[in-house]
């Protein structure tokens, strides 16, 4: 019986939405933009990297072609094999919005079919009414930030308040988020969750995505940095995925990194949760190894998006696409007949553009394994292809409005 892995390299989008201009990212290209800097020597960091981007095997699959399909150029600097050796396309989202959720959703199947709430604000960003039943319900002293903020730099301006009047920190972005950042030791880490639990019932009125529990640790002294310990509290999808799918056929599902988080833990099967892409690709590999026939495992590498996208990180952001690329051949090698694997992204968040936040951009699709015929599958009109095309290889029936791009299975 066939298995299937699915992965989802955080943010690593590749431009070319048309409705980009309507979320102020008209020709943002997360993929295009780190290529082109690094051609010119702005992905360049001592230690780290240098030199063009060195992405041999995801070209091998065909990810310079699919990026060209996007935008109409390749990658700069990267190879074109005349035969890619996966079958490449890219996907367009129909869903509103830039976000985790309403990408990951769409991705297996369930496009966002309302409109998300923001707070828009860029200072006093929450209504008067939401602050007070926090504080209520928190039984809190107060908050601090209540504004648009980057994570680590309202930590670096707040922490020290923060441990001095015992209020956490509440901030957004341009995204459906209210994320909520405390010190493990000072805060309480489990009463840093309780909180954010509480906040999630307080919003769902608002149709706000995420609540972010934002932990971290250190002093003014050595400084201050977040820890592995994020913990997303999501509204669930309002409609069929492929996890739901699979878990009512008795399949298993094992999902890793923060996928049991974006799907509000609706049948994610065996969660497992990791600090670092490294840390959670070696997590996947154990976890395929021992997968059943007929098993599907969901996995998100989020470093792209957390640590240099966010960050506007361009030699970062090279580094760990490099990085992901020399991991890819051990994935291919445990690859057995009757698999699939599918690499694809959520959105984009070019680390090359203005702001910090996402951007609306196309995602690449590769898709591989033996016996999987090579070759182009073109523009995915929703990301819902994706599950379309996993749920008929793994005998289940295609999930969701998309459609399958395999002819044939085998």
């Amino acid at each position: 019986m066939a298995r299937a892995i699915l992965i989802v390299l955080d943010s690593v989008g590749c431009g070319g939405a048309a409705d980009a201009a309507a979320y102020g990212d008209a020709g943002a290209d997360t993929l295009g933009h780190i290529a082109q800097a690094c051609t010119e020597g702005q992905g360049d960091h001592a230690g780290l990297r240098a030199g063009p981007l060195k992405l041999p095997n995801l070209a091998r699959l065909g990810l310079s072609h699919a990026c060209e399909a996007s935008t109409g150029a390749g990658l700069a600097g990267v190879a074109r094999p005349a035969s890619p050796s996966g079958q490449y396309g890219y996907g367009v989202e129909i869903s509103q919005g830039k976000d985790t959720p309403s990408g990951h959703w769409e991705i297996a199947g369930c496009p966002v079919p309302f409109k998300w709430g923001y707070f828009t604000a860029l200072e006093a960003s929450f209504p008067p009414e939401l602050i007070a039943a926090i504080i209520r319900e928190g039984k809190l002293p107060g908050i601090l930030g209540d504004k648009h903020a980057s994570g680590v730099g309202i930590i670096d301006e707040l922490a020290e308040a923060h441990i001095r009047t015992g209020k956490p920190i509440c901030y957004t972005s341009v995204d459906s988020v209210l994320q909520i950042a405390a010190h493990e030791a000072h805060f309480g880490l489990e009463r840093l969750y309780d909180l954010c639990r509480k906040v999630r019932v307080l919003v769902d009125p608002l149709r706000i995505g995420r609540v972010i529990a934002r932990p971290f640790i250190g002093d003014a002294e050595s400084g201050f940095i977040r820890t592995g310990n994020r913990k997303d509290f999501a509204i669930p999808p309002p409609n069929e995925t492929i996890l739901d799918r699979l878990t009512a056929r008795g399949r298993e599902v094992v999902t890793v990194g923060k996928i049991g988080d974006i799907f509000a833990h609706r049948a994610t099967g065996e969660e497992i949760k990791r600090f670092g892409n490294a840390a959670m690709f070696e997590a996947a590999l154990e976890a395929w190894e021992r997968l059943a026939d007929g098993g599907f495992c969901f996995v998100n590498l989020v470093d792209f998006d957390t640590e240099f996208g966010h960050r506007r990180d361009v030699p970062g952001y090279a580094a760990a696409l490099e990085a992901f690329d020399a991991m890819l051949p051990r994935l291919e090698a445990a690859l057995q007949p009757g698999d699939l694997a599918v690499i694809t992204a959520d959105h984009g968040n070019d680390p090359s553009w203005p702001g910090t936040d996402h951007t609306r951009e196309h995602v690449p699709i590769l898709a591989f394994g033996p016996g999987v015929a090579s070759g182009a599958i073109g523009r995915r009109e929703s990301f819902a292809d994706i599950a379309a095309t996993l749920g008929e290889w793994l005998g289940v029936g295609a999930v969701g409005p998309g459609r399958c791009w395999l002819a044939a299975k085998r």
